[in-house]
């Protein structure tokens, strides 16, 4: 039975959960519109409140004037076009404090009426802290875009998207652990190593995303399976040492992302299929279902918007699909590992951790 005051916590994190999901979905249509640099100041406190007045927004725009994505790409940029490039920009800050607010103030009310389990304290003090750290880390990549080249760091630039996904990862598990009664059954343990190796392959997928958004490598080689008509794209291996490749050229990055792709989603139908056979998971059929659809929804979402040449909308909903693959797996990761077998009532009542 879950104790109301777990059940109450659980929510909580879950509404966290969802608003990290948002946070990442808008900094992919920051980074696609080219918004994230258009603020060029760090202003944790008085950043919040935007340029009102006709001057305040000409001396913002002064300000961008003197970076480099307004002197080598958006020169011709008026003050006009610069709010909405700002704006964008502005609402991903935005919301970055709200989800502060909206995991700091009920944390403390939980805490001082002693409703949050002593074991948790000090995991969710973390979420805090490593959420200002990805603040942080946010201005830092942000930083690298604003001296010389109009582009950030695909090395920050992947850091800032794999913490965002350990943090929603790990709130998300947390909650699960909340919200669910747990038992145990030793029979689905091989298909527990599976789910939770696919898991491992989603994240891996992720990151090599990071680096091809960082080096805009989905705007090259708009052609599917064929890569510049051959299967091992030309310029695959240029630079020096040879693991370089995987970070910093474009062929490379594209092609170990695609096939990183393809290979998760083969990964995740043979999972599928022999799941479905297992008579110990028959209740959870449905959620097995769900990540073999996801998948097949994100392989078509990053296929679409490659021969599309990378429109906003595909782009975007390609990134949220990503980590609403990643819940998937976590969640069919959990219900194999602490509630498959349950009904048969082979299991044992686990507590919570």
């Amino acid at each position: 039975m879950v104790r109301s005051t777990d059940r109450a916590v659980g929510v909580w994190l879950l509404v966290c959960c969802f608003l990290v999901f948002a946070m990442v979905v808008l900094g992919g249509v920051t980074r696609l519109t080219g918004s994230g640099l258009s603020m060029v100041r760090w202003a944790p406190l008085s950043g919040a409140i935007p340029p009102i007045t006709a001057a305040a927004w000409e001396a913002e725009f002064n300000h961008y004037q003197q970076s480099p994505q307004f002197q080598k790409v958006n020169h011709q940029m008026t003050v006009n076009e610069f709010k909405t490039i700002f704006y964008v920009e502005y609402f991903h800050r935005l919301l970055g404090r709200a989800i502060g607010l909206v995991f700091l103030v009920p944390f403390l009310v939980f805490l001082w009426r002693g409703r949050i389990r002593r074991a948790l304290i000090p995991k969710l003090s973390l979420v805090f802290v490593l959420g200002g750290l990805q603040g942080l880390l946010g201005w830092y990549m942000v930083k690298s875009g604003l001296v010389d080249v109009p582009r950030v760091s695909p090395y920050r630039l992947t850091a800032h998207l794999i913490v965002a996904v350990a943090i929603y990862a790990y709130l998300f598990w947390t909650a699960l652990g909340l919200l669910r009664e747990r038992s145990y059954h030793s029979t689905v343990s091989s298909l527990s190593r599976g789910a939770i190796g696919i898991t491992a392959m989603i994240v891996v997928t992720i990151l090599s995303g990071g680096f091809v958004a960082g080096l805009k490598a989905g705007h090259a080689f708009n052609t599917f399976p064929l890569m510049a008509g051959q299967w091992i794209p030309p310029g695959y291996r240029v630079a020096e040492p040879f693991w370089l490749n995987f970070f910093e050229t474009i062929p490379a990055v594209q092609f170990n992302h695609r096939w990183l792709a393809i290979t998760t989603f083969v990964l995740v139908l043979l999972f599928a299929l022999r799941a479905w056979r297992d008579d110990a998971l028959r209740t959870y059929r449905a959620a097995v279902a769900v990540l073999a659809m996801l998948a097949l929804i994100q392989v078509s979402l990053g296929i679409s918007t490659l021969v599309l040449h990378v429109p906003v909308v595909l782009a975007a909903a390609h990134q949220g699909a990503a980590l609403a693959l990643l819940t998937a797996a976590l969640y069919v990761v959990f219900i194999m590992r602490h509630l498959a077998g349950a009904e048969s009532g082979s299991s044992v009542a686990g507590g919570h951790t």
